[in-house]
């Protein structure tokens, strides 16, 4: 039997009182008007799901258990729901239909197309293997908004680097011309868990934000590393360990457009530069070096 969040939350709620539980009525309408906003279809590629696992350590607006709770509704994500095989595809597909020109469709990893997309199945679909290709040319046009989360869905990242035999492409490439709005990329490697939530956040709330040309939002990918890096002006240092400007030792803030340095990583507590490594680009478009720049 399927039941609805809903539905599951009512039934929930009226056992409680049955047995004389007391219940927070103020969090359980929370919850339930968490239903009214546009579901969140998060399809997982080529990559190591690293993205979602960043998204869960989010602490700022406010902590992952009232982001999934009270602030967005996730319909599909193969690592955080309990339903998996047919149920969990159900739930994909019948969301994705029921909502058809609402949704909010995450990519996460990289879009292998080699051997017809073959190199990355998500699931079966009335009784048909589908591809993550597949399912990205399928319930893309079917989005309001797409969010490519991680340089892998952004950029190509690791999964599209040196030869790239599987075919990896980016989410944008897949989908061009394809979809309402823009694919807003958020690139890192993996994407700051606050700039993904408060994206998805905005997104439900005000709309589609201001793109840069790399279709990245603008108030997050606005400046360089190195412009707001605590060691600029220091003196340049030959070798990694010493304390200054690494930027003769392969740091990449001097290019790379990203949040660390204002947002830090590990609620705010550090970031690459912090502890006394270089920037290595992650938010790129090359990084960490392949060719898919169409973005």
């Amino acid at each position: 039997m399927q039941i609805s969040r809903r539905d599951f939350l009512k039934w929930s709620v009226a056992a409680a009182v049955a047995l004389g539980i007391e219940v927070s009525l103020g969090s359980v309408g929370n919850v339930l008007a968490a239903e009214t906003d546009p579901p969140i279809i998060w399809l997982q590629g080529s990559g190591c799901s690293g993205c979602t696992v960043s998204m869960l350590n989010v602490t700022n607006p406010t902590t992952i258990d009232n982001v999934l709770l009270n602030k967005i509704n996730m319909k599909y994500n193969s690592t955080l729901m309990t339903a998996s095989g047919d149920l969990a595809m159900q739930t994909l597909d019948q969301s994705a239909t029921q909502h058809k020109g609402q949704i909010i469709l995450v990519i996460e990893g990289a879009v292998p197309t080699g051997a017809n997309g073959n190199y990355c199945v998500i699931g079966e679909v009335n009784g048909t293997h589908l591809t993550m290709e597949q399912a990205v040319l399928k319930y893309g046009p079917m989005a309001k908004y797409v969010v490519a989360a991680g340089t892998c869905a952004a950029f190509g990242g690791v999964s599209a680097a040196g030869v790239n035999a599987t075919g990896c492409a980016t989410a944008s490439s897949i989908l061009n011309g394809k979809t309402v709005n823009p694919v807003v990329n958020l690139p890192g490697c993996p994407v700051h868990p606050t700039v993904l939530i408060q994206t998805l956040l905005d997104l439900i709330l005000i709309g589609m934000p201001s793109l840069d040309s790399y279709k990245r939002p603008s108030n997050y990918f606005g400046s360089k590393i190195h412009s707001s890096c605590p060691r600029k002006g220091t003196t340049v240092v030959k070798q990694l360990g010493q304390y200054g400007c690494y930027k003769n030792v392969g740091c990449k803030g001097t290019s790379c457009q990203n949040v660390c340095p204002s947002m830090k990583w590990n609620n705010g507590q550090a970031w690459c530069i912090g502890v006394n490594y270089p920037c290595i680009g992650c938010a790129n478009p090359d990084f960490p070096s392949n060719p898919l720049l169409k973005v």
